[in-house]
């Protein structure tokens, strides 16, 4: 009995003593000693065996459980820490699928940690405790930026220290043709905390577009202030960015303010950023404002914009067009990304082309689909009907404002607009259906994967063979396992040998 309280004792010395030590918190510890005691426990035993362990926290006294999961008779494949539900419900009537049944076993002396094992468990976990609590203490200031000094190079990536926290700044997000050595201070953008890491948690980015925003809140007050706001950001890293700026003060000219006296805060950026030439754009909320803004210093002669394609086709004199694209397509492609919107540059001659390929395949959609002579599918093309969807269902009063047409005409093509779409629709459903016959015959594949595959365009197992995981699923919102599963069946037959003949 003397020997049980002196082991109790001594857990609850223990737990105080690492706890005020490395300044976590009691369970940690607590926890990483259960962990430990389990280890130790299993050793006992020559399968791996599930081992719970449980200290109570006032007194120190302990107690192990051996565990065993409830699973189906045709899953009990390890009796070592499964039990198959036939033999749980003999045992106990209420039994469910993935209960955990209890055995009280003898503890672990607390004499025999001493194992290195057992040793090594404490020690990580404390490890990883204090670790978490020194980025949490980090993370709790609510800072995005961290400047610290290059303490070591690992494998071309950049082990970076500030204060008590180290953080990875890997080779592919630091600025190209940037040379940082070991002792250099540098600043860098937390782009992502990886918790799983063994580690430093912080991964940082000194190419990341909010890097370029972050360092303008530093030099620019009156971001900081709530006075000018940056909308978006886009970066060719170490050669040329773009940054839209919006004031939500009148009185102030959000462009110039950014810039600063004689170009001193803009410089302040571009010196941080290794010479990176950057664009202060004016934001406006009119998207086709906002990209003739960002493609400065380029002038745009007019905008078409595609709402449904989210692209906009910007037109401008043939003297401008180099400007607007870039060397090697930078200008537009920085636009492009700042606004948000794919962006074709085109001049005024290539622009009408265009206009004229789009109106002569309008006017032989709408003959052909509504059975309607030349001038009438002309009169529609220059009304800015687009689609047979839009001559159905554009509200009437609409279609009742085009002088060409009385009310009876535009009835009668709104009726066969509405009987090609019905046309068409059956149509595609009666290639769907066939499609996905072919592909059920597939191992694995079911009806409805089947035709929602078809109707994605995806119609033979040749097609379904050329995506891979991350396409399927995004495609079909299925797990990755079966998308995985799927693609290999259906690349089954590009792996098998030829027939010799």
């Amino acid at each position: 009995m003397l020997e049980v309280v002196e082991m109790t004792k001594e857990i609850l010395l223990l737990v105080d003593a690492l706890s005020r030590e490395k300044n976590v918190p009691r369970d940690v510890v607590f926890l990483a000693l259960e962990m430990a005691l389990a280890s130790a426990t299993k050793k006992r035993f020559k399968d791996e065996v599930d081992v719970r362990v449980e200290i109570d926290r006032e007194t120190g006294e302990y107690k192990a459980f051996r565990r065993w999961t409830v699973v189906p008779d045709e899953d009990h494949e390890e009796p070592a820490h499964q039990v198959a539900i036939t033999d749980a419900l003999a045992e106990n009537a209420e039994a469910k699928l993935g209960d955990v049944f209890e055995e009280p076993l003898e503890p672990e002396t607390f004499g025999r940690i001493g194992a290195q094992a057992a040793k090594q468990v404490i020690l990580q976990k404390i490890r990883d405790a204090e670790r978490e609590q020194i980025l949490n203490d980090f993370l709790d200031r609510g800072e995005s930026l961290v400047t610290g000094t290059v303490k070591r190079a690992e494998r071309g990536n950049l082990i970076v220290e500030s204060g008590r926290v180290e953080a990875l700044l890997p080779r592919d997000h630091l600025i190209p043709k940037e040379n940082l050595r070991v002792g250099d201070r540098v600043r860098a953008y937390i782009d992502k905390i990886d918790r799983q890491a063994r580690g430093p948690q912080l991964i940082l980015s000194r190419i990341a577009p909010d890097f370029l925003s972050k360092l303008f809140e530093l030099e620019v007050p009156e971001i900081e202030e709530g006075l000018l706001e940056i909308k978006a950001a886009a970066r060719d890293p170490g050669l040329r960015a773009k940054i839209a700026v919006k004031s939500n003060d009148p009185r102030i000219d959000p462009v110039g303010t950014c810039v600063g006296m004689r170009g001193s805060r803009v410089q302040a950026v571009t010196q941080e950023l290794a010479g990176e030439r950057v664009d202060i754009i004016l934001w406006s909320p009119d998207p086709a404002q906002f990209v003739i803004n960002a493609l400065a210093p380029a002038e745009v002669s007019s905008i078409v914009v595609d709402e449904e394609r989210h692209s906009m086709d910007v037109v401008v004199e043939e003297d401008q067009q180099a400007i607007a694209i870039g060397k090697l397509g930078q200008n537009v492609k920085l636009a492009s990304q700042l606004t948000g919107w794919e962006l074709n540059i085109m001049t005024v001659e290539q622009r009408q082309e265009k206009a004229g390929a789009e109106t002569e395949s309008l006017r032989a959609l709408f003959m052909e689909k509504l059975d309607v002579d030349e001038e009438v599918a002309e009169i529609l093309a220059a009304e800015g009907f687009t689609s047979l969807d839009e001559v159905a269902y554009v509200p009437i009063n609409e279609m009742l404002e085009i002088e060409a047409f009385d009310e009876e005409t535009v009835n009668e093509l709104r009726r066969r607009s509405r009987d090609a779409l019905l046309t068409e629709e059956l149509q595609r459903e009666e290639t769907v259906e066939s499609a996905a016959g072919s592909l059920e015959s597939m191992e694995g594949m079911d009806g409805q994967t089947a035709r929602l595959l078809a109707s994605k365009g995806i119609t033979t197992m040749d097609a379904l063979a050329d995506l891979d995981t991350e396409e399927l699923s995004e495609l079909t919102g299925m797990e990755a396992d079966r998308a995985s599963q799927l693609i290999m069946t259906a690349r089954a037959p590009w792996f098998k040998e030829p027939v010799q003949a």
